[in-house]
């Protein structure tokens, strides 16, 4: 029995030395997590707030490690506090001069910056965020309220709620049945953006189960929830139209949320009917010239070895976050770049590359880029007439908002409205079904119809602002109209396609969504 059990154990050990001397020894290299952040915690962000070099702006300089994206986020930063960025020098490697200011070994950024009133930065908790903010490893918790009265907090609402993304032909009255879907499926909206271009349309919408009080949950009411706003899109498409519905949960990592409406746009491909363009210089040029003012051109730096875009159009709020965002979503890099505005016109110079170190050299990709750009410039450009909206927040006030549109025959080229604690605030583009000038007595109707206090701002081109502001209270035997001011003294022309539309609208208003 011992000898039987030696010569197992012996067997035993003679496998062992052949599979050990069979076996490869293969060495793999350690790769330390800390390592992406490395640099930037060698040399992090160093952000200097200055009010006197400048007389009548703030100059926030920042040096900063480079990053792909890094000069997104700073631009970020700042429009989310409403901040107007008047004027910009960003610079990404050495030896280089522009405007007498002298680039740092490492990349720098400056930014003009005034609240929209024109004031300097001056609130010392605002300067602190705009610290912490822009060095994301100091990042602060405290709110900070904007110059226009809204808060910013840090953990954006995008990455507490359970988003809706859809996108898909614009049609009259979509957003208002989406809206009604929602309310039927008891999840209540705590935001939703809307922007219109080009025939097509972007929404993200930001749910909460009303019932459980948290977000929708569940694989089940996830898709639930996604079949059914399908089926509504499904009806306001032709066989062969591109739509889309997607339906994600909370997340830490979510993109900003009007980055991400500048995504889904472009996979929608609303720049494809943007512009025509030509080219010229040898090929190596790509120049447009497009509707609203707006051009874009393309050169190749020589002397650098980069391609040279520049941007000349309409200044506004925002619009160095969008060019800057499309060109960062496009995977190329900006290494130097100049902002500037001559009254009304902004004008925008970037030196660029690919992040695999090409510059533009094919006519298609100048020509892709010259329409994306032109695209995303336009899409934040209002159409109609603004409506400010602020109410008692409550389950389905957007379908009853949108209702009221769509039954009084508005289009909504774009919205914006969120909660403030027991309240909800939010801003519509409006226009009649043909897209012109909405009739003041409509406007009237739906001012009743919404309730709340609703303010009427008029932003047609070549006229001056004017602004109506109403509280209406709303019973079911009267309505009764407080606090009338300003009112509108031009009273555009009453359209009879315009009523026939509202009649239509008011009769299909009271059928109600098939279920399946």
């Amino acid at each position: 029995m011992s000898k039987r059990l030696k010569m197992g154990t012996e067997n035993i050990k003679h496998k062992v030395r052949s599979q050990y001397s069979e076996m490869e020894i293969v060495y793999r290299p350690y790769f330390d997590p800390e390592f992406d952040t490395l640099i930037e915690r060698i040399h992090p962000p160093r952000v200097s707030i200055d009010n006197d070099t400048c007389r009548d702006c703030t100059l926030v300089k920042v040096d900063s490690a480079n990053k792909h994206g890094i000069l997104l986020e700073m631009v970020q930063v700042l429009t989310d506090l409403d901040l107007v960025i008047s004027k910009s020098y960003i610079s990404s490697d050495g030896g280089w001069f522009m405007d007498g200011w002298c680039s740092s070994p490492h990349p720098f950024f400056f930014f003009h910056v005034t609240d929209q009133l024109g004031n300097k930065i001056t609130d010392e908790s605002l300067i602190l965020y705009i610290e912490q903010a822009i060095c994301a490893t100091r990042r602060g918790s405290e709110e900070v309220r904007t110059s226009l009265g809204r808060e910013v907090r840090p953990p954006h609402v995008s990455k507490e709620r359970t988003a809706l993304e859809i996108t898909g032909t614009d049609r009259p009255g979509l957003l208002s049945e989406i809206s009604a879907v929602i309310a039927e499926l008891e999840c209540h909206v705590a935001a939703a953006v809307l922007w219109t271009h080009n025939t097509r349309l972007a929404c993200i919408i930001y749910m909460e189960d009303d019932c459980k009080g948290g977000t929708v949950a569940g694989v089940n009411q996830v898709s639930h929830v996604q079949a059914q706003l399908e089926n509504v899109l499904e009806a306001h498409h032709r066989e062969g139209e591109r739509r889309s519905v997607r339906v994600t949960a909370p997340e830490a990592g979510r993109t900003h949320t009007e980055r991400r409406l500048h995504q889904l746009m472009a996979s929608d491909r609303d720049y494809e009917e943007c512009c025509s363009s030509s080219s010229g210089g040898g090929g190596r040029r790509q120049q447009g010239r497009y509707r609203d003012g707006i051009k874009v051109t393309i050169d190749y730096c020589k002397e650098r070895g980069y391609s040279e875009v520049n941007v000349r159009c309409r200044d506004r709020p925002k619009l160095l976050f969008d060019t800057v965002c499309t060109l960062t979503d496009m995977q190329y890099v900006v290494f130097h770049a100049a902002i500037s505005s001559k009254g009304p016109i902004a004008i925008q110079e970037y030196f660029i590359r690919h992040m695999d170190g090409c510059t533009l050299d094919s006519e298609s990709e100048r020509r892709r880029v010259t329409q994306c750009l032109t695209s995303a410039i336009e899409r934040r450009v209002s159409h109609g007439l603004r409506m400010d909206i602020c109410t008692d927040n409550r389950l389905g006030l957007l379908s009853d908002i949108t209702r009221a549109f769509r039954e009084n025959g508005l289009s909504i080229t774009m919205a914006e409205i969120g909660t403030h604690g027991e309240k909800a605030v939010g801003s519509f583009y409006v226009t009649d079904a043909s897209g012109q000038d909405v009739d003041r007595d409509v406007v009237e109707m739906v001012r009743r119809e919404i309730g709340g206090t609703v303010t009427v701002v008029n932003e047609s081109p070549g006229r001056p602002p004017q602004t109506t502001t109403r509280s209406i209270i709303t019973s079911k035997s009267s309505n009764v109209v407080e606090g009338q001011s300003n009112v509108v003294e031009d009273r555009p022309r009453f359209s009879l396609g315009t009523l026939l539309w509202s009649q239509l609208e008011r009769i299909s208003g009271n059928f109600r969504t098939i279920k399946s």
